[in-house]
Order: structure tokens, then C-alpha cells, then sequence
């Protein structure tokens, strides 16, 4: 079993930066794959990045590649996504997510996730 408890979002100016963690409780293994998944209102959860615990890949949407940076503490359990020059677009409710069988599975694929956190809320305000 794992747990995954998100924190750091909240209002932001278009523009400005956050940084959303995600602190996991459990058994982890450096071969998980953790991702970070985001839902705007009226719309699909989505793919926003992903990272193995070992750090050794990391995986990027199109829509953040050059924005946003997912990293690993662990020491702290602990996942990041690191938001820059962020947009209102990027408003939405940002979810952390733990593959734990990830071999040979897709990473942006939501399907193969088997933990998420509750969510927290990051705002863009033009």
C-alpha cells in the first residue's frame, strides 16, 4: 500500500511559479514510476509528467515541456513538480500518482497507476 498526500498549490499571477509535493508513506521502490495528472474543470484528467523513483527518467506533455520540472527526494519520499511561467491554462486540480509495475507499461497512461493522492488546487489568474 501506498499513500500519497499532495500540497502546495494555490492562486497564482500568470507568470509566477509553484511548487506542488507529493509525500509518499509505504513501501517504495526505486523502480515505481510516480506521475503528476491535472483536471480542469469540464475536462479529462490529464498527463502533465512523470519520473522513476531512481530519478533515471523523467517523461513530459507537450504542454509543459520547458515549464514544468518533476523531481524526487528520497530521502524525504517525497515527489515535486516545479511550475514555471505558469499560464491560465494551467489551472486545474493537480493529482500525484504511484505505478508500482511499471515495466513495460506506458507512463502517461492514468490507467496504470495504481495509488493517487486527493488533489490540490492550482490557480492561474490572467
Amino acid at each position: 500500500q501506498v499513500q500519497l498526500v499532495e500540497s502546495g498549490g494555490g492562486l497564482v499571477q500568470a507568470g509566477g511559479s509553484l511548487r506542488l509535493s507529493c509525500a509518499a508513506s509505504g513501501r517504495i521502490f526505486s523502480n515505481y514510476v510516480m506521475g503528476w495528472f491535472r483536471q480542469a474543470p469540464g475536462k479529462e484528467r490529464e498527463f502533465v509528467a512523470a519520473i522513476r523513483w531512481s530519478g533515471s527518467s523523467t517523461y513530459y506533455a507537450d504542454s509543459v515541456k520547458g515549464r514544468f520540472t518533476i523531481s524526487t527526494d528520497n530521502a524525504r519520499n517525497t515527489v515535486f513538480l516545479q511550475m514555471n511561467s505558469l499560464k491560465p491554462e494551467d489551472t486545474a486540480v493537480y493529482y500525484c500518482a504511484c505505478n508500482v509495475y511499471p515495466w513495460g507499461s506506458n507512463p502517461t497512461a492514468q490507467h496504470n497507476y495504481d495509488y493517487w493522492g486527493q488533489g490540490t488546487q492550482v490557480t492561474v489568474s490572467s
